[in-house]
């Protein structure tokens, strides 16, 4: 029986043997009935907030079902929170009126306008709107759309195709080639020209900006491609220091036998010109010849003119007349230290160096060339008088001209330009069928003659044509026109070569009512002209006459037709060769006058 202890009861001892003694806790202090109280309170607090924030949300999510959500703005227009149909009669009202109006665009450095219209750019705001996305669910960003906003760009529609064709169009204003840096003069003065770098519409990149930012209402910028220069601005300035201006410091003098020459500052600026270099310099390159234009006529005086021998007709035989030989300035090694001298600024000098000249055509050779008959001759008339005028003139021009044997003639060549400071004068011409008048006029008369002066003297043809339009005082498929540019270059040209052996004269006989050209040389051969039948004729067609000046004519119908030159040996009359021409005539137009 067990014993109670005589100290009280006592709690049971831990037996490690047992296993249904309960563990102690230490540390925990069991809640008391205030502090329950408290938890249950606060517990009740955060549900009714909570409770609250979820019908606040709640109600805020009901009201704004379909809305644009809150924040949104599309080019700065706020829509936020507004129906889908009033932010778009929103956004058409506000934005509509600023993108029908000419679009401001910056490429490079040039600025321009496109209209939207033609440029096939419009407005989709069904699909701007759809951008804006739907309400969102998260709280947080539905209550931070109360603080923030949120820009939606604009949704454009453009016709590609358009668009590029209007961007296209800028080109003539964007695009530029790069502009090398030079030094310009002002007489004597010299001043430096900025270089400007050339540039090229991105016309892909340009549309793809377009469509991007053209309902913005700012300037769109538009890129471009930079084409660089070779020649910076500081090498321009540099080239001005060093080059340009030490040139023109002082005048050059060329000391030549017996008299000197002054280049003065302006001559020398009007001979110099500046180049992209080597390592983006600038080079500076002098034009002799302006400086022969400046030095030449001071130095003549101390020149012997040269002169070629020539074929003189005094009593219609061919005589000889003296070459002589000539002495003169040999400007390329005169001026050849220039430019070295040019960038000194003291006293400039040059020495004159001079060159004998011995004439092409000594008086030896022109008496070998075996001049002394007549071998080919040809007249022409019925000229007006002021054709008769340029007919003269070019004839005094190529009378006594020697062509030697192997050398081809030129007619063009030979009189060089035929303008008005050469005496010609205004004269009658055909242009386009009808009638006109330019200086010169005339002149291919007297191509004519001396084409069939050639033709019968045996010598090759090197170059011809006919008129387009047959003329009826011509032979046809036997004549021939010329023409010249204004500035003198050779268009049309009439041209012979000299195969004989024997040299050959060119003798001209001009009277008030005729032209005459006499080839003098060695005869080899008689020549005859067989013409051939006109065929394909081609009636003319009516044209306006001009406004001014008309003269009303029936024209003339076109055909085609042949020539064949038959060559025999002069001294035994066997038949050396035949060549056959063929030719078509355009039909005159008849010219009628309003």
């Amino acid at each position: 029986m067990p014993q109670k202890s005589p100290q009280g009861p006592q709690w049971p001892t831990a037996d490690p043997e047992r296993t249904d003694v309960l563990p102690v806790v230490t540390g925990t202090t069991p809640p008391t009935g205030r502090s329950r109280a408290t938890l249950r309170r606060a517990g009740l607090a955060f549900g009714a907030v909570l409770g609250v924030f979820v019908a606040l949300y709640a109600v805020d999510l009901l009201v704004s079902q379909g809305d644009v959500p809150r924040g949104v703005t599309v080019a700065g227009v706020d829509v936020g929170g507004l129906k889908r149909s009033e932010a778009e009669e929103k956004l058409r009202a506000e934005i509509e009126p600023r993108v029908v109006r000419p679009i401001a665009v910056r490429a490079g450095d040039v600025q321009a306008t496109l209209t939207p219209a033609r440029a096939g750019l419009s407005l989709d705001w069904p699909s701007t709107l759809d951008e804006a996305g739907a309400q969102p669910l998260n709280p947080f960003t539905r209550l931070s759309s109360f603080f923030t906003t949120r820009e939606v760009g604009v949704v454009t529609q453009g016709d590609r195709a358009q668009l590029v064709n209007a961007l296209q169009n800028l080109r003539p204003q964007v695009d530029r080639d790069p502009v090398e840096g030079t030094i310009r003069f002002d007489g004597a003065t010299p001043a430096a020209v900025a270089p400007r770098t050339g540039q090229a519409l991105d016309v892909e990149g340009a549309t793809a900006a377009m469509l991007r930012e053209w309902a913005s209402g700012q300037p769109v910028e538009l890129p471009v491609r930079q084409t660089p220069v070779r020649v910076t601005a500081e090498a321009v300035q540099k080239a001005l220091d060093q080059l340009a201006k030490p040139a023109v410091a002082a005048p050059v003098v060329i000391r030549g036998e017996g008299a000197n020459a002054t280049v003065s500052p302006a001559a020398i600026a009007a001979a110099l010109r500046f180049e992209p270099g080597e390592n983006g310099e600038l080079d500076m390159k002098v034009d002799n010849a302006k400086i022969v234009e400046a030095a030449g006529p001071q130095l003549k005086s101390t020149e012997k003119q040269g002169k070629d021998a020539q074929i003189v007709f005094s009593g219609g035989q061919p005589t000889v007349e003296g070459s002589v030989d000539g002495r003169g300035v040999d400007w390329e090694p005169t001026l050849q230290p220039l430019p070295e001298l040019l960038r000194q600024t003291g006293r400039r000098e040059l020495a004159a160096k001079y060159v004998d000249t011995p004439a092409k055509v000594t008086t030896e050779q022109a008496n070998q060339l075996g001049i002394r008959e007549v071998i080919g001759e040809f007249t022409t008339g019925g000229f007006a008088t002021d054709s008769g005028i340029n007919i003269r003139t070019v004839a005094a021009k190529v009378d006594g001209a020697i062509v030697k044997p192997g050398e081809t003639f030129s007619l063009n060549g030979f009189t060089g330009p035929r303008g008005t400071a050469q005496g010609y004068v205004e004269a009658g011409v055909i242009e386009n069928g009808a009638p006109a008048r330019e200086v010169g006029g005339g002149i291919s008369q007297f191509a004519t003659t001396l084409y069939n002066a050639a033709y019968f003297a045996g010598l090759k043809d090197a170059g011809h044509k006919e008129h387009s339009y047959y003329i009826s005082r011509y032979p046809a498929a036997r004549e021939a026109t010329v023409f010249q540019n204004p500035n003198g270059a050779s268009v049309i040209d009439l041209k012979f070569t000299n195969d004989s052996p024997a040299g050959v004269a060119i003798q001209t006989i001009w009277t008030p009512s005729s032209i005459t050209v006499k080839l003098w040389g060695t005869k080899r051969y008689t020549v005859e002209s067989v013409p051939g039948t006109r065929s394909g004729f081609v009636d003319p067609a009516p044209k306006p006459g001009p406004a001014v000046n008309c003269h009303a004519s029936n024209g003339a119908p076109g055909f085609t037709t042949t020539d064949t030159r038959i060559l025999r040996d002069a001294a035994t009359g066997h038949e050396v060769r035949r060549e056959t021409r063929t030719v078509r005539y355009n039909p005159q137009p008849k010219i009628t006058c309003g």
